[in-house]
């Protein structure tokens, strides 16, 4: 008997250890783009922004058409707005199909359909905005930037905005005595 090769039992073998190797392998294998991969973009394009506002000293406008799945940046200088000289920003970016912006709150308002501004100034600060994303299967991916510290949190639940700070019915009295001090 030579010893030159294999027996058929170690060819079944390896296999059928490649086969259970590529059961586990190709299905995490995915050539569209999903909703945390569109959040994380996103949250790029946040930060260049924010960057890009700080190193050219000039404020940055985001416009997001919620209706189109479209948005991109320009630059405003003066009163006129140009767009970045970096190829990058050349020309828009899209949602991939299967994603779409659900609404976007921002200041007190919430856009469903149109465009909507966000503003990034030289000194870091961006303008407080959430952003839902919502993908084919309904999922939910929610961003919120936080308008002084630029921190940005992302969610798979909603998030809405902060409720308004009441002034509690004990407090009022004082408060307006010192009103009417003045």
């Amino acid at each position: 008997m030579s010893s030159r090769g294999f027996t058929i039992l170690e060819i079944i073998l390896v296999l059928f250890l490649l086969v259970g190797l590529l059961g586990i392998v190709l299905p995490r294998i995915s050539l569209e783009e999903n909703l945390a991969s569109v959040g994380r973009r996103m949250v790029g394009t946040v930060r260049s922004l924010q960057g890009m506002a700080m190193l050219t000293q000039k404020t940055v406008r985001l416009y997001v058409d919620t209706d189109r799945g479209v948005y991109w940046p320009m630059i405003l200088d003066g009163n006129e707005e140009k767009v970045p000289t970096d190829a990058t920003w050349a020309t828009p970016l899209n949602l991939p199909e299967s994603v779409r912006f659900s609404d976007i709150l921002v200041g007190q308002g919430e856009k469903k359909s149109g465009r909507v501004v966000l503003f990034f100034y030289p000194t870091g600060r961006i303008d407080p905005a959430t952003i839902h994303l919502v993908d084919a299967s309904n999922n939910i991916l929610a961003i919120a930037i936080e308008p002084v510290t630029g921190a940005i949190r992302m969610s798979d639940e909603r998030i809405e905005p902060p409720k308004p700070l009441t002034i509690p019915d004990r407090v009022r009295p004082l408060l307006e005595t010192a009103v009417a001090v003045r």
